[in-house]
């Protein structure tokens, strides 16, 4: 935006009437190849002449900022503190509030202009700790106890190998949430933006321990446990 030097006279239309402030001319392209051309639109500011002028993308951003967006609430099946089973199905899924996935909006504003941001978790990436990575379109289902042992119908894992070699005895894993952003001036100006908030959490995955029974005694022979 540039400020009309010298500015036009009080009888001028883009006064809108007022006799102070300043007249600014937005510059914006328009079109595509041999299509593209300057787009110019005038907009009356208050204040002095020496007024800063923010530009839309400044406020987009800030916008953002208003929303707080914060990591992910994840959840899974198995939880903290219990144990999973090699070969079993492990749920994902997250908790959804408005500033852990959305849709969530906020405008932020200068004397004439203003940009409106919106925005939504588009994905969340499962970094399981053992090399996998489960994109989740979705939040996820939540696990129940009448689920059994049935897999997640949208997001979910099973893990090859216990996590009895690994620190702590636990597989790291990071949720990644993928906010798309998009934003509108009062100009008409248009924009996207691209974020992420990352969450982590552990889980435990052991392994089923057969019983030996011995027919003459009857006594059960299990296996020495490991450090887990």
């Amino acid at each position: 935006m540039k400020r009309e030097v010298p500015p036009p006279p009080f009888s001028d239309p883009r006064w809108e009437g007022h006799t102070d402030g300043s007249i600014w001319a937005c510059v914006r392209e328009q079109g595509y190849d041999e299509g593209e051309h300057l787009v110019t639109e005038w907009v009356w500011l208050p204040g002095e002449p020496d007024t800063v002028v923010v530009d839309p993308v400044t406020l987009a951003y800030r916008a953002v900022a208003m929303m707080q967006l914060a990591p992910p609430l994840v959840r899974t099946a198995p939880g903290v503190g219990q144990v999973g089973l090699v070969n079993m199905p492990v749920w994902l899924w997250v908790d959804k509030t408005e500033n852990t996935w959305g849709p969530i909006a906020r405008t932020a504003s200068v004397p004439g202009l203003s940009v409106t941001a919106t925005a939504q978790v588009k994905a969340i990436n499962w970094s399981m700790g053992d090399g996998k990575t489960i994109r989740c379109a979705g939040g996820g289902t939540p696990y129940t106890k009448a689920m059994g042992i049935k897999d997640s119908p949208d997001c979910g894992h099973r893990y090859k190998k216990s996590s009895r070699e690994l620190e702590k005895c636990v597989y790291p894993v990071t949720a990644t949430a993928q906010w798309d952003i998009t934003w509108r001036s009062t100009l008409g100006d248009t924009g996207e933006i691209s974020m992420t908030e990352e969450a982590a959490t552990q889980l435990r995955i052991g392994e089923a321990v057969p019983v030996l029974v011995d027919p003459d005694d009857a006594q059960a022979a299990v296996p020495a446990k490991g450090s887990c």
